[in-house]
């Protein structure tokens, strides 16, 4: 079986005309393109010949030639095609042979005409010398490959424990729910390994056929944050826990913290609690006492009228009896078996067995889900959706419920509707007593230093309101468009909503006038719609 080549055509220059020789192609080689042959020929002033004719010898298998009549021209060189890839990163050859009485390039001339073209880099000698030995026409032969750029990384931050431990608690198929089985800490032993950092790559440079520079893109650093309790290695790039406690990541930076825990009650006997890790509970929190902490707080009892601030998660095993006093404030989540007559912050979300007139903030989502779960009286608020099984009560509690938006944004919503109120009233007030001083000066009329000075002051006071104007309506006009866009606010009941409970979602509220059972409350097309679950 013949050797691959593919075909291609040589004129013969003899006697004033010009002759075709067709060199069919052998074994898988491909066929020579009527158009490239049309354009080899036209390039050498071959025009005038039987096109039809051309095309069939052209098609043959065997190698044939043809007349293809009077010439005037000479014997020419042998023809280097070249194209370049859009990106400048490769450029393919390929090569006619010359007339039967021209010349050859050799590797000189072949360089020569790869620089003309501006390619003078990543040019392959090999191809080159594989080209000249073998003279294959009419095929493709890669003689010159940019170096492409070595893409780097950012560098990032390797975790060796849960960033995001589960916090629910388990809920049972009759619906019952378990608030003790919580497997919420991250355990740690001394000596562990918490976190690596792996560095940046900055990666290399790359560059085209033409010499031309191809930077890399450019890569982010990063350190690591950490507090107590936490040892590294020698170049600062991994954390080992110092002690054996809990480890979590908050905002970025690793806690390691061995537990405070307290025995019994916190009470007389241990007065309020500020501490900078985890806080365990054993008993319950009496009236009156404080406990914060910088991770999570977990009570076995109750919380009676008492404070407890956590930067972590809070979750009490028997509930909080607030007497319109007790606050519960975390930037975690809070789970809780009931919630009575208190004021409850979070800044995740609210997991509960039921509500009784209190006030109840989630950032994300409020659930009073147990079988028996409901919420009466008080003002819930939550960003995403409120879900209970019952809602109100037949004795017409006056109950709230807020979605759509976090409450502390929409405090902050609040507030700036309030303060641009404000400043645009003092620039009324103000752009008046300015007008006045410039008419008086326009007239011609100088001001003495005290009116001067108070001219200058008014013009300060002008500005500043102006500017901070502008920066309320802005973050004002970003809160109003998350109120006018919240598609995942709702409200779902799992049984009943009675009357007299007044639901708002986004900017938009009404009050219940019928008890409905098994619906969900959802904004629709500029209205609060109600729809069977």
């Amino acid at each position: 079986m013949d050797a691959m080549s593919n075909g291609y055509i040589q004129i013969e220059v003899k006697n004033g005309t010009a002759i075709c020789h067709f060199h069919a192609p052998r074994g898988d080689g491909k066929p020579m393109y009527f158009s490239d042959a049309l354009e080899f020929l036209n390039s050498h002033g071959i025009k005038l010949f039987n096109e039809n004719q051309f095309r069939e010898h052209l098609a043959l298998t065997e190698d044939s030639s043809l007349n293809l009549g009077a010439y005037d021209g000479y014997d020419f060189t042998e023809t280097m095609l070249i194209k370049v890839s859009l990106d400048r990163m490769k450029a393919t050859c390929r090569f006619l042979p010359p007339s039967l009485g021209g010349n050859q390039m050799n590797v000189k001339d072949i360089i020569a005409d790869l620089n003309k073209h501006n390619i003078v880099y990543g040019i392959s000698q090999d191809e080159i010398m594989k080209f000249v030995e073998e003279r294959q026409y009419n095929m493709e032969y890669i003689f010159a490959e940019g170096t492409p750029p070595q893409i780097g990384h950012d560098a990032r931050i390797q975790y060796y424990f849960n960033t995001n431990p589960s916090l629910r608690p388990k809920h049972y198929e009759d619906g019952s729910v378990d608030y003790r089985e919580l497997n919420t800490i991250c355990h740690v032993e001394q000596g562990e390994l918490l976190a690596k950092l792996i560095p940046e790559d900055a990666g290399a440079p790359g560059k085209d056929i033409s010499g031309r520079d191809i930077p890399t893109r450019s890569v982010k650093g990063c350190e690591l944050k950490y507090g107590q309790n936490i040892t590294t290695n020698g170049d600062g790039t991994e954390l080992y826990s110092a002690v054996t406690g809990h480890v979590a990541l908050v905002d970025g930076q690793v806690f390691v913290s061995d537990v405070f825990e307290v025995p019994a009650d916190v009470d007389n006997s241990v007065g309020n609690i500020n501490y900078s890790g985890n806080v365990h509970i054993k008993g319950s929190v009496r009236s009156g006492f404080t406990v914060e902490a910088k991770g999570d707080v977990i009570v076995e009892g109750v919380v009676e009228d008492a404070l407890i601030i956590a930067e972590g998660q809070i979750i009490v095993k028997r509930g909080i009896h607030g007497k319109n006093k007790g606050v519960l404030q975390a930037k975690g989540n809070i789970i809780i078996p009931f919630i009575e007559n208190a004021r409850v912050f979070s800044g995740g979300y609210i997991e509960t067995g039921s509500i009784i007139y209190s006030e109840v903030n989630a950032a994300n989502d409020v659930m009073v889900i147990d079988r028996k779960g409901f919420i009466a009286g008080g003002v819930i608020r939550a960003g995403g959706k409120v879900e209970s099984m019952i809602i109100g009560s037949e004795m017409g509690a006056a109950t709230k419920i807020e979605v759509g938006i976090a409450p502390e944004k929409k405090e902050r919503y609040n507030q700036l509707n309030r303060l641009v109120v404000s400043d645009t009233q003092k620039i009324d007030r103000l752009t008046p007593i300015v007008d006045r001083y410039n008419r008086h000066i326009s007239a011609g009329q100088e001001l003495d230093a005290k009116h001067s000075e108070y001219l200058h002051q008014v013009l300060a006071d002008l500005t500043q309101a102006k500017e901070e104007l502008q920066a309320y309506r802005a973050e004002f006009n970003s809160l109003h468009q998350e109120l006018l866009n919240s598609k995942h606010a709702k409200v779902i009941i799992r049984r009943d909503v009675f009357p007299g409970v007044t639901i708002t979602i986004s900017d938009l509220s009404l009050t219940t006038k019928t008890k409905r059972s098994y619906c969900q409350y959802e904004k629709k097309n500029g209205e609060i719609v109600a729809s069977n679950l």
